[in-house]
């Protein structure tokens, strides 16, 4: 007579093993997994706020004898700036219109006048002015202050293009999903489809922060290209991760973007306020690279953005290469 066994599979599983799962210490467990995670995402999003501020910032100093002033400079706002002379200031605003400096001081006599330049940032142009107040004060001089590249009337404190870094993320990560539900089978469709979106997203936010929130004076095209590249930097690389990785591949990218890029960017700052070693690495990602351009485009003719632009090429290439594998292995292992 055969006998029925009718023990359960995780019954089978536990006998197996030789133990059984303890539900209070998984719980315990699982509550200390997702508060290290909550600690890492408090770092990562607050961190680079509390340690930003001026440091190793290229400003330019014009005058005939500035020694004073720089001494007096350097004990305003230690470590914060680090001058250079100009020989005019002619000379130093053109340095400031190509993003060589973020600003500078003209000393003369007992007059200081500060150069400053909110479109590149307006909390750097903020920290140069208090900055100059400051000396002034201490060495009895009079200040006046210049805004060489100043933000739209519309557009004062720089929001519209400073708030860019979530849409710019989001508008990365879900045609990747989205277009891959529609077309499952289908390569060209799929990467047409994230390259017309991030042309189509680049026009449209680029019109919104034109006509709409007054952000951009000059023409919106400039700053839909830069938008359009920063988008397919972000979706290509994506795409390319899932079409070679898979799922996981996928997610580890997206998560990348989105719990590094995202608060490394230093859209609305600048990476320069940010500290040294993050700012850096965040401009290595889409995002901030993404943010960089715009703003070249919209305020500096494209000045200072050549670097921010050639690493976003670089990972529309990257994202491209690892689609083309991910594409050439799928019929391998289909026959396989």
């Amino acid at each position: 007579m055969t006998q029925i066994d009718t023990e359960s599979p995780a019954a089978a599983e536990e006998g197996a093993s030789g133990r059984t799962r303890n539900p209070a210490a998984m719980l315990l467990a699982m509550c200390a997994g997702l508060g290290v995670i909550l600690v890492l995402l408090l770092m990562v999003f607050i961190l680079p706020s509390l340690k930003s501020g001026a440091h190793d910032l290229q400003v330019g100093v014009v005058g005939t004898d500035t020694a004073q002033f720089e001494q007096a400079l350097g004990a305003a706002a230690p470590n914060a700036y680090e001058p250079q002379q100009f020989e005019s200031d002619e000379a130093l605003r053109d340095a400031i219109r190509n993003r060589e400096v973020v600003g500078g001081f003209v000393v003369d006599g007992g007059n200081v006048h500060a150069l400053v330049a909110s479109a590149g940032s307006s909390a750097i142009s903020g920290s140069l002015t208090g900055t100059a107040q400051t000396v002034a004060r201490a060495t009895g001089s009079a200040v006046t202050v210049e805004d060489v590249v100043p933000l739209p009337a519309s557009d004062p404190t720089g929001i519209g293009i400073g708030g860019l870094a979530f849409p710019l993320v989001f508008g990365g990560i879900v045609p990747v999903v989205a277009f891959r539900k529609i077309f499952p089978r289908s390569n060209a469709w799929y990467l047409a489809g994230l390259i017309g979106f991030a042309a189509l997203g680049g026009i449209a936010v680029s019109a919104v922060l034109t006509y709409w929130f007054g952000s951009i004076e000059s023409s919106m095209w400039p700053v839909a290209a830069a938008l359009t590249l920063g988008i397919a930097g972000l979706a290509l690389p994506l795409a390319g991760l899932q079409n070679a990785f898979g799922a996981k591949g996928f997610t580890l990218g997206a998560m990348t973007m989105m719990f590094l890029g995202n608060p490394l960017a230093g859209i609305a700052t600048t990476s320069a306020w940010l500290p040294s070693g993050l700012g850096t690495f965040g401009q290595i990602l889409p995002p901030g690279a993404a943010g960089t351009l715009v703003r070249s485009a919209a305020y500096f003719d494209w000045a200072g953005g050549a670097t921010a632009a050639l690493t976003l090429v670089t990972w529309v290439v990257v994202g491209l290469a690892l689609y083309a594998v991910g594409a050439r292995r799928a019929p391998a292992e289909a026959q396989a």
